[in-house]
């Protein structure tokens, strides 16, 4: 045991057996495993699983971090600046991927990474080479590299890029609740990787481990093929590391637990039970013993083989063993969502994150584009120069040519050059609760959709959303709650809410589109809840009558659809109604009839149908 084992071994928290398994596995074969992907949030048993693989790397082995917001030419490689203007010709310079060849990248906070950046990091890891094809550069570096997905996002976060997740062996989850063996911190140091790096090219595996393997991934609901491929990897690096040349049941077992269980989408269907056998039935011939010259001599001087290679391998047998092995492994909401049998579909963000824009003032910087900056927007010094490097030959050379006496500038910048920042950012999301406060409403539920409307108004606030309140009862329609963040404000207006009156729904559409185009305007994306019963019988001119009050909410309503703005109707009637379920159709909303809902029980369903809007 080394001393910085043995150090992480009395300083560290201790690890889960399984996580500790993966690391191994990978050290010994980093490349062909792809890498591991990490679901933890930074802390002290991240940190320790992280040192005890560098523990059983090689010293010298190049280890880069690949930040979220990098650019094209620092992964993939460009324009050496600096050199091409010495030079006076373009010069190539290597970029990370490059770089960390025979290496370790480290990728953290994989739920932000940006999916152009992750399909070039798939391209590279499927092709073993880093192609480099842009600003007038064409070059092709060799690289291979393992990789470390370090997961850190909450629940309500999307998971990192599957295509990226595909391609590396090991899904570990590090739950501070589970316990391993100390021990473990012992196992396997570099000698023992290096041993076994050694016997990996000669470990051989039986073709009935294949079809077990490939049948083990389709029962758990694995489309991809890569998942065979590495769980085959996985068990002869498994082999090699307990000193054998050949694969066991023990190493596709956990081969199987550690590749194929995390990836799992369904349970695997239960075992058909054998027919039974008629009950007369005529006993089997005896079979003729062999003639006693087919037999050995002496027993004793057969050659030791492996007990795996004697016994013949029964697919079936084996398969049953790695579906049952890796059952130990499955996600942990997984047996419980398929038992429920609920067949929900994934939910979206919610209101989080809103629409994804595009900008030159803030964001997340994605490139740069050609253009004279304006007021507010960022020039690119960086790639102004890069621009412009390739062309100062021909410029100092024109330049030259042109000019009568004086000297020729070393570096001439034009208008053509000139290249602005752009960046991304999710809009802010505003969700507008457009409540009735009308009669009707308040001798059926106000007091309830009050209730919601808070509770609401909270998570809204957890999530960092900004809130309307629009209230329509009698001849007033008004925006009671301007777009605000301040949830104290926003319960003192809704508490002050009083209920009778006629109900003009029209001018409330009317006014909810109004506001939300006016966010949308800035830049923020509108979410519109309404809550009422969809009993129109004020006109917008404030005269009773129920039927041209119904044509003019209709119209309203067809209006508002066309604007593409995502809507929820909450029918607060005792039973579900009518005319808000047609309201409802005609604004292209999703209708959420809850009669005898508690405010709980509507603010669950009110956030789970806003999230799927």
């Amino acid at each position: 045991m080394t001393g910085l084992a043995r150090d992480i071994a009395f300083r560290a928290p201790a690890l889960p057996d399984d996580a500790c398994r993966a690391a191994l596995l990978f050290a010994i074969d980093p490349f062909g495993l792809g890498g591991v992907c990490l679901s933890s949030r930074a802390g002290p048993q991240r940190d320790a699983w992280l040192a005890f693989l560098r523990a059983r790397l090689p010293n010298d082995m190049p280890e880069r971090r690949l930040p979220n917001a990098i650019a094209d030419d620092r992964l993939l490689g460009g324009l050496d600046l600096t050199a091409t203007l010495s030079a006076g010709k373009p010069i190539v310079q290597r970029g990370l991927l490059a770089d960390v060849d025979n290496g370790l990248l480290i990728i953290p906070m994989a739920e932000r990474l940006d999916p152009g950046t992750a399909a070039k990091l798939c391209a590279t890891l499927d092709q073993g080479e880093v192609r480099l094809e842009r600003d007038g550069l064409t070059a092709c570096h060799p690289t291979r590299f393992g990789t470390i997905l370090l997961d850190e996002r909450t629940e309500d976060e999307e998971p990192p890029p599957t295509g990226l997740c595909d391609r590396l062996a090991f899904h570990v989850t590090l739950d501070p609740t589970q316990q391993g063996d100390p021990t473990m911190f012992e196992a396997a140091d570099q000698d023992a990787i290096v041993l076994a790096q050694e016997i990996l090219p000669g470990v051989e595996i039986a073709p009935e481990y294949l079809d077990a393997i490939c049948g083990t991934t389709l029962a758990y609901g694995v489309a991809s093929a890569r998942a065979a491929i590495l769980t085959l990897r996985a068990a002869r690096a498994a082999a090699a590391l307990e000193g054998r040349n050949h694969v066991t049941q023990d190493d596709v077992a956990l081969a199987a637990r550690l590749v194929i269980g995390p990836r799992a989408t369904q349970m695997p269907a239960p075992p058909e039970e054998p027919e039974a056998e008629p009950e007369e039935s005529e006993p089997p011939e005896p079979q003729p013993e062999p003639p006693p010259q087919d037999l050995p001599e002496d027993p004793q001087d057969e050659p030791d083989a492996p007990q795996d290679l004697q016994e013949p391998l029964d697919p079936s047998a084996l398969q049953e063993m790695m579906i049952e092995a890796a059952r130990a492994s499955l996600p942990a909401n997984l047996l419980a969502s398929l038992a429920s049998e609920l067949g929900r579909g994934k939910s979206g963000q919610g209101g989080r994150n809103g629409q994804t824009q595009m900008g030159d003032r803030r964001g997340r910087p994605i490139g740069t584009r050609r253009g004279i900056p304006k007021p507010g927007q960022r020039l690119n010094v960086l790639e102004t120069l890069r621009a412009a490097a390739p062309w100062q030959p021909l410029r100092r050379h024109q330049r030259a040519s042109e000019a009568k006496s004086g000297t020729v500038p070393r570096m001439e910048i034009r208008r053509d050059d000139f290249r602005i920042t752009r960046y991304k950012q999710n809009a802010e999301t505003v969700t507008i609760f457009v409540v009735d406060a009308s009669g009707s409403a308040a001798v059926n539920r106000l007091a309830e959709a009050k209730g919601a409307v808070e509770l609401l108004l909270a998570d809204c606030y957890i999530r960092r959303d900004s809130v309307a309140l629009i209230t329509f009862s009698g001849r007033l329609t008004e925006v009671a709650l301007p777009p605000t963040r301040s949830l104290v404000m926003a319960k003192r207006r809704l508490t002050g809410l009083p209920g009778g009156g006629g109900t003009p729904m029209a001018a409330a559409i009317d006014m909810a589109a109004d506001l939300a185009q006016a966010i949308r305007r800035k830049g923020q994306t509108p979410t519109l809840v309404f809550m009422t019963d969809g009993k129109a019988n004020l006109t917008r001119e404030g005269k009773g009558d129920r039927v041209q009050a119904g044509q003019e909410a209709m119209t309203a309503a067809r209006l508002l659809a066309s604007a593409g703005i995502g809507t929820l109707m909450v029918d607060i009637s005792p039973r579900p109604s009518t005319p808000a379920r047609e309201l409802a159709a005609a604004m292209r909303a999703k209708y959420l009839p809850l009669p005898f809902a508690d405010p709980a029980k509507l603010s669950n369903a009110v956030k789970g149908a806003t999230d799927n809007v």
